[in-house]
């Protein structure tokens, strides 16, 4: 199967509030995608309407095959779902959790739940009420991973995560994907986190899909260019070649998939004299910034 999950042509209303119309993105089985966007861009609500909580207005999605609203008993086993904040049952230890969960899941597999523990340097015998909240964090992804599924889908996995703990699980998700060949399904609001994680990137705008492609692709491609206006104001626009901009003063940024040739020319037709145009080095939270705009 080339696609673990294919969304058609969603849209979405809230009452009278669009979250989007049309929308439509892949995701390649055994990749890693990463859905970014600012709040209220709808991602939360995508997921919901992968794992059936929620049926959109329009469009449909398919998970490993099957509709997302109606999934059968055998493809809902393979799929693992984590909510921030998810864990129940904090009374049991890390040992009586692990044995409690695998009694609903047959492919149980306990190895990759005890690793991970490991790495945390806590007991068996800790009780989840005990730990902090990035720790139960990490339990609930041991959890997830003992499942075995074949797709992951996880919010906001990283929300109120410390740097250490969102590093660690960053690195495992990640080392723990590609050896299962795993097919992960994640949001984060920390985006640095993603660049170490993903493989492919959908970026969400308020009217639906800004970008989707690889994030070797995006971090080649899209570029920011900085310059010295010389002509007093103009005006600035987004089009097929300006993704988007900024200004202050006589000091301007464009953000662009084409060439340096193609912007300088595209300045120029456009009788906007410059000086002092360069191409600035971005992070992927520079580059989604930029795509989307900080406001």
């Amino acid at each position: 199967m080339e696609y673990a999950v294919e969304c058609r042509n969603l849209t979405h209303y809230y009452g009278s509030k669009k979250v989007y119309e049309n929308m439509s993105f892949n995701i390649k089985t055994g990749s890693i995608l990463g859905l970014l966007g600012k709040n209220g861009t709808g991602k939360t609500t995508t997921i919901n309407i992968l794992n059936g909580f929620l049926e959109p207005k329009a469009g449909e999605c398919f998970i490993l095959g099957e509709n997302s609203q109606y999934l059968s008993p055998e493809t809902k086993a393979r799929v693992g779902f984590l909510l921030e904040g998810h864990i129940q049952y904090d009374f049991m230890n890390i040992y009586q959790i692990e044995k409690f969960y695998s009694q609903f899941y047959p492919q149980w597999k306990k190895e990759p739940y005890y690793e991970l523990m490991s790495k945390l340097q806590i007991t068996e015998k800790q009780k989840i009420s005990t730990m902090s909240c990035g720790q139960q964090s990490q339990v609930a992804l041991g959890l997830i991973l003992a499942q075995d599924p074949d797709l992951m889908i996880m919010d906001d996995f990283s929300m109120g995560l410390d740097p250490g703990y969102r590093r660690l699980f960053v690195e495992f998700l990640a080392e723990y994907g590609k050896a299962e060949n795993k097919t992960i399904f994640v949001t984060s609001h920390i985006i640095q986190d993603m660049e170490r994680l993903i493989d492919d990137v959908v970026i969400m705008g308020y009217e639906g899909v800004l970008h989707s492609s690889s994030m070797e692709y995006f971090m080649n491609h899209f570029r920011q260019y900085d310059f010295l206006l010389k002509n007093g104001p103009v005006t600035l626009e987004k089009d097929d070649v300006i993704m988007n901009f900024d200004r202050v003063k006589n000091h301007a940024s464009v953000y662009s998939f084409k060439s340096p040739e193609e912007v300088k020319k595209y300045l120029k037709d456009k009788d906007i004299i410059f000086e002092d145009f360069r191409e600035i080095p971005m992070t992927l939270e520079d580059a989604f910034i930029g795509i989307t705009g900080k406001y």
